[in-house]
């Protein structure tokens, strides 16, 4: 099995595949917010889904783009002020690892 989560998909539905391809570059791409913000509201998501895949693979892509850890524990206080304790929990768990 490869990587990426939605191979199954691709192999299933290459146009879906691309059109979800096709929507998340549109959705990242640079304008009045950068790719780097854009990665940290969408980690602030996940942590309000619980998503741990999610947790880290984002946090990943924002430190790629030039994310601070302090940056990153600021997106998850505000997670938690929205979302309470358990998105800190699912956080944790994503990103003992990373952090």
């Amino acid at each position: 099995m490869d990587g990426d989560p939605l191979s199954v998909i691709k192999k299933a539905d290459p146009e879906l595949f691309g059109l979800i391809g096709d929507t998340r570059d549109k959705a990242f791409e640079e304008g009045k917010l950068t790719k780097k913000d854009k990665l940290l509201i969408a980690l602030a998501i996940d942590c309000a889904k619980h998503s741990v895949n999610g947790i880290k693979a984002l946090t990943l892509q924002a430190l790629e783009c030039g994310a601070t850890k302090e940056e990153i524990a600021e997106t998850l206080r505000v997670a938690y002020y929205i979302c309470g304790v358990g998105s800190i929990y699912c956080a944790a768990e994503a990103l003992k690892d990373i952090l």
